[in-house]
């Protein structure tokens, strides 16, 4: 599959939309996009580059006048300034209209403004917050991308080296619409290619001396711990790594350690047949040397006499080598069984041509060959820069174990969708340095089963095992109930991957994409965002206190929301601080929302189809969700939409498939679970049904009879009612684990039963010197329902 078979290349702008001078540009590309070029020569760039490869945007109005040598264009949203001399602050700046047409929002060439930032190319060896680059949104409404040094791409989709020129600039006016600015974006520079529906599982990886008998034990002792994984990484000692000092170091390699695995192929057929996919980790940079396996096939392919021993170094800037190396050792590793790479590149130079990022290159000539068979994509590498997106996934690097690493990774996830970079792999956990420390490493994983990947990683150290049964107890139940939890969200987080992929919305958004006017991206609450455009989550990223509790600081929009795990309702419009215990972690959603959950008992490795789809419905209002299902490698398509129609009462339709059934596991069998409401079965159904009720999260589950491929009809003639909590037993629930005194949590009870009102209750425990946390719970368990 070639590039052009994945992404449209346009670079001409649409006809009427550029405005030029002698040596210089101005293309209107949409009411609020501009493109910006000053060349001294004239020599405009008009081919397709590494950020933008669409510059054909349906023709926006606008309208072009010139006084007194100034240039004025004007759209619906913006008005430019421009002198027609080389850009400067005074000669070039661009106004933008309504609510943004004060003096703040006037951008003038050079101004950052207070930029949301966008991502970093490498966490490696961080301990906290880094500094990240620009992105396309600022507070301030505008944001400025500059594609000067952009290497460019011919119209089959190659790169070509990046050409010295003048000053080629996107201006993104879109004020505080960042959804559209960053569908705007995609246009321009491609979409995002949706993932393989098993890079959505978990990972294993670790960077460790394993054999072919402790890696197969290992993988069965996950399946026995009933853990499901979906890609196996063999981090580089899967290659000899001790090679004769004449080569160099071993850092690069492509022949198996034989001694470790003594049988390649037949370890990853194994693997395979046990539902996982296989990565293998390359250090690209020292090429394909003498002690390589496969140098004598390369050198033929490269022109080398074989005899001679002669290095083959990595050269991003020869479409030789990259040609040859395709053909002969990918193609050789895949035909072992390697389904996809991940690429380590950390090193400068690696181009003989100057204006060739290597890196950039690897990830675009890599994916593209994950591809070329028609199927869906895959690599694993760094950051490359702004388009980068085009080639998922990222590795963010190598960080070190302290909760600092932790508290910075929710909000440099979330800002990465600044740059459209939605799929970011950290390592859950740490790499690195660091203390063991078991409430760390729980809550890390939490994170990691809510973002994007979900791959757990370690060095070699004997001490930094991930695995959640080398941990105690409740910290191991805990982990290992949260890794069937990511596999359980496989059906939702696919159709969200697809339909993301679809409509340019990552993954993970901050929270200030859906509510811009109440949300202050600067402050404490920035590592709130937004999972798949449903799940508001709140990561608890510090230590609890000597109380046992810890805390998240949230802001929950105006209206309604509900606790996924516990079904509470909370109020909107407030900041607040929200506590809990170790094993979860602050999760909302709007009620009317559907998640499509795997309902199966057993959950299996790799990211196979759910034979029990199970729809988890927030009762409270209308809502609907779609399941997109696809067969292997993205062929084929059905989908299954359930949808919550609430009134005077209430009804609940699963709609037969739509596409290719066939796709459907034999046998399928639909559950429903209504949170937030009594004990009340269906007044009609279409299907028998099995039901079982929940008190404490008020939720009733009904288990369908009905086949797959007719759906199910549920109707209530009045809407279930919420019951009211029973408070002095949820009160008791919530002080029985606190590591407090025993006095104290009587004197809390008995405060709760001598006041009447949430104001008398809330008073009097002020009064009673509890821990600040203690008292911040109680706080929050009067505000919900």
């Amino acid at each position: 599959m070639a590039f052009t078979d994945i992404w449209s290349i346009c670079p001409t702008p649409a006809e009427g939309s550029v405005i030029r001078g002698d040596s210089w540009r101005v293309t209107v590309l949409t009411d609020r996009l501009l493109r910006l070029e000053y060349e001294p020569d004239g020599r405009f760039c008009d081919s397709a580059t590494q950020l933008a490869i669409n510059r054909r945007f349906e023709l926006p109005e606008f309208t072009v006048r010139r006084d007194n040598g100034w240039l004025t264009v004007e759209t619906d949203a913006l008005r430019l300034r421009y002198d027609g001399h080389p850009f400067s602050p005074e000669g070039l700046n661009v106004t933008l209209k309504g609510q943004f047409a004060v003096y703040a929002s006037v951008w003038h060439y050079g101004d950052a403004g207070r930029n949301l930032k966008g991502t970093a190319r490498t966490l490696d060896e961080a301990d906290g917050a880094i500094p990240l680059e620009d992105g396309l949104m600022a507070w301030e409404g505008y944001a400025a991308l500059d594609d000067s040094d952009s290497m460019r791409m011919d119209e089959s989709g190659n790169l070509l080296p990046a050409e010295p020129h003048g000053t080629d600039l996107y201006l993104f006016a879109y004020g505080h619409d960042f959804k559209a600015a960053l569908r705007d974006f995609y246009h321009l520079a491609g979409p995002a290619p949706a993932l393989p529906r098993y890079a959505l599982g978990n990972w294993w990886s670790r960077f460790y001396p394993y054999t072919k008998d402790s890696y197969q034990a290992l993988m069965e002792r996950f399946e026995k711990e009933g853990v499901p994984l979906s890609v196996a990484v063999l981090d580089m000692n899967w290659h000899v790594t001790d090679i004769d000092p004449k080569y160099g170091p071993g850092w690069t390699g492509y022949t198996w350690n034989r001694d470790m695995f003594p049988d390649p192929a037949r370890l990853l057929a194994w693997l395979h047949d046990r539902g996982l996919r296989v990565t293998l980790n390359d250090h690209p940079a020292d090429g394909v040397r003498a002690c390589d396996d496969l140098y004598p096939a390369m050198a033929k392919a490269m022109g080398v006499d074989p005899e001679s021993g002669a290095p083959m170094p990595f050269d991003a800037g020869s479409p030789e080598y990259l040609r040859a190396f395709g053909d002969v050792v990918l193609d050789a590793f895949e035909k072992q069984g390697v389904d996809f790479w991940w690429i380590d590149w950390q090193q400068k130079g690696g181009s003989s041509v100057p204006g060739i990022d290597p890196l950039f290159m690897l990830n675009h000539t890599r994916y593209l060959y994950s591809a070329r068979n028609g199927g869906t994509g895959l690599t694993f590498s760094r950051y490359g820069g702004p388009g980068s997106h085009r080639y998922p996934v990222g590795f963010s690097g190598d960080t070190f174990i302290t909760w600092d690493s932790l508290a910075f990774q929710p909000y440099f996830t979330a800002t990465a969708a600044n740059i459209g970079y939605g799929w970011w792999s950290h390592d859950i956990g740490g790499h690195m340095h660091g203390t063991r420390d078991e409430e760390l490493s729980t809550r890390w994983l939490q994170f990691g089963v809510l973002s994007p990947i979900m791959r757990l990683h370690a060095c070699r150290s004997e001490f930094l095992g991930k695995e959640p049964w080398s941990y105690a107890e409740p910290y191991c139940g805990i982990m290992k109930r949260w890794l069937r939890l990511r596999h359980r969200l496989l059906p939702w987080l696919y159709t969200k991957n697809v339909a993301g992929s679809r409509d340019g919305a990552p993954i993970v958004t901050p929270v200030y994409y859906d509510w811009p006017d109440g949300y202050d991206p600067y402050s404490a609450q920035r590592d709130e965002y937004v999972l798949g455009g449903e799940l508001l989550v709140a990561p608890i990223t510090a230590p609890a206190d000597d109380t046992g509790l810890a805390s998240a600081k949230v802001w929950l929009p105006e209206g309604p929301w509900v606790d996924f795990f516990t079904g509470r309702r909370y109020p909107g419009g407030q900041s607040l601080r929200v506590y809990r215990g170790l094993a979860d972690v602050p999760v909302f959603v709007r009620p009317g929302t559907i998640l499509p959950l795997d309902g199966g008992e057993k959950l299996e490795n790799g990211g196979a189809l759910p034979k029990a789809l199970l729809f988890r419905a927030f009762a409270g209002a209308s809502g609907a969700c779609d399941v997109i299902e696809d067969g292997e490698d993205g062929r084929g398509r059905c989908v299954t939409r359930c949808a919550m129609e609430a009134g005077e009462g209430l009804t609940v339709t699963i709609a037969p498939p739509k596409g290719d059934a066939a796709l459907i596991p034999e046998g399928r069998s639909y559950s429903v679970e209504l949170v937030g409401v009594e004990r009340r079965l269906p007044d009609e159904a279409s299907c028998a049904f099995d039901s079982a009720y929940d008190p404490d999260t008020r939720t009733l589950r009904l288990a369908l009879s009905a086949p797959a491929g007719e759906g199910a009809i549920l109707r209530w003639n009045r809407v279930p009612a919420c019951p009211a909590p029973d408070r002095p037993a949820r009160l008791q629930a919530a002080l029985q684990p606190l590591r407090m005194a025993f006095d104290d949590k009587d004197r809390v009870m008995r405060i709760a039963a001598n006041c009447d009102t949430a104001a008398h209750r809330i008073a009097a425990w002020r009064c009673a010197d509890l821990p600040d946390s203690v008292l911040g719970l109680l706080i929050e368990l009067e505000l919900v329902e």
